[in-house]
């Protein structure tokens, strides 16, 4: 059985700046491109439920 996932630890100092200055970053194509692929692999594999 799987254990639960702990609490995610507060960034300080010059992480959370760093962490900050990337998400005000835009995405790049490359991030783009990744998403792409992501969302093609995701939507192959949903099994859709019919009524």
């Amino acid at each position: 059985m799987a254990r639960p996932i702990g609490e995610t630890p507060p960034l300080k100092g010059k992480d959370a700046q760093i962490f900050l200055k990337r998400m005000e970053e835009p995405p790049t194509k490359k991030d783009k491109e990744f998403r792409k692929k992501l969302d093609k692999l995701a939507s192959e594999r949903t099994i859709p439920f019919s009524s």
